[in-house]
C-alpha cells in the first residue's frame, strides 16, 4: 500500500527511498513491513545494495527472524552484493538471540576469511550466542 502511495505522489522509488523505508521499518520493529518493501524493490527492478540488504537482515535480528536474515545473507551473496561489518554483524546477533551458535560461528568465519574488521558487536554475539548454546 505505501509502495502505491509513494507513487501516487511522485516520490521516487530508487534505491536511497527504499533502504530509508526498510531501514525505519526496522527501528520501528516492524520487520514485516521491511521485507515488504524489499520484495517490492525486486519486483520493481530497484537495484539492492548492502544498505538494503543490512536493514533487511537488521529487520530480521530485531523482529527474532534468525532464519529469514540467513536467507537474505544467502541471496546477498548470490546476488554478488558485497557484504560488510554491519551485515556480518547483524547476522550474528540474529543467530545469538535465537541460540544459534554453530551459525553465528559459521558467519564469524566468513567474517574472518573475508577481512573484515571485527568489531566488539560481532565478538560479543558470538560469545553469547555460544553462552546461550551451552558452548563453554
Amino acid at each position: 500500500q505505501l509502495v502505491g502511495a509513494m507513487a501516487q505522489c511522485r516520490v521516487e522509488s530508487d534505491t536511497t527511498t527504499f533502504n530509508s523505508a526498510i531501514s525505519a521499518c526496522e527501528k520501528g520493529g516492524a520487520w514485516q513491513g521491511g521485507l515488504q518493501f524489499f520484495g517490492a524493490m525486486a519486483q520493481g527492478k530497484v537495484e539492492l545494495d548492502t544498505i538494503t540488504f543490512n536493514a533487511a537482515i537488521s529487520a530480521c535480528e530485531k523482529g527474532g527472524k534468525w532464519l529469514k536474515a540467513l536467507q537474505l545473507l544467502r541471496m546477498m551473496a548470490q546476488s554478488g552484493v558485497e557484504f560488510d561489518t554491519i551485515t556480518c554483524s547483524a547476522a550474528i546477533s540474529a543467530c545469538e538471540k535465537a541460540a544459534k551458535w554453530k551459525r553465528a560461528l559459521e558467519i564469524f568465519g566468513l567474517t574472518t576469511q573475508s577481512k573484515l574488521e571485527l568489531n566488539t558487536i560481532i565478538c560479543s554475539a558470538v560469545i553469547s550466542a555460544c553462552e546461550k548454546g551451552g558452548q563453554w
